[in-house]
């Protein structure tokens, strides 16, 4: 019905948070050193990582709005929500709350793994490099 909604608003909010790390980030590139950067090249900033959740969340509610235009849940005309129009709102809102989440609270813990994976990854590379 509408649990794609859940990841697609958590992919709003860290989109915007990814776009103000992102800032950060460029001020204070602007004042590190040359040796600095070299040390960091090994490093995947906070941004580009954010982007890995943002892409992985994006791409999850595309798929599922798709799935859910295909078997004509969501329609092109008010209210969008066949259940709501047919008067399944409280059914919608329990969908949401438990499968839109568990979806978004999954996409986000493989997403931990990611950074957790990747961070690993760096610590052996800078240790290999010294």
């Amino acid at each position: 019905m509408a649990c794609f909604l859940v990841p697609a608003a958590e992919a709003i909010v860290t989109t915007v948070a990814t776009q103000v790390i992102k800032s950060k980030e460029k001020k204070e590139a602007t004042g590190t050193s040359h040796s600095e950067s070299i040390v960091e090249a090994s490093h995947i900033s906070l941004s580009k990582k954010m982007g890995w959740l943002n892409k992985m969340l994006w791409g999850g509610s595309a798929l599922l709005a798709f799935e859910h235009v295909w078997h004509g849940e969501v329609t092109p005309f008010f209210p969008f929500l066949t259940a709501v129009s047919d008067g399944n709102t409280m059914e919608m809102l329990k969908e949401m709350s438990i499968n839109g989440v568990l979806m978004a609270v999954i996409v986000t813990a493989v997403w931990g793994g990611m950074v957790a994976v990747s961070e690993v990854k760096a610590k052996q590379l800078s240790k290999e490099s010294k």
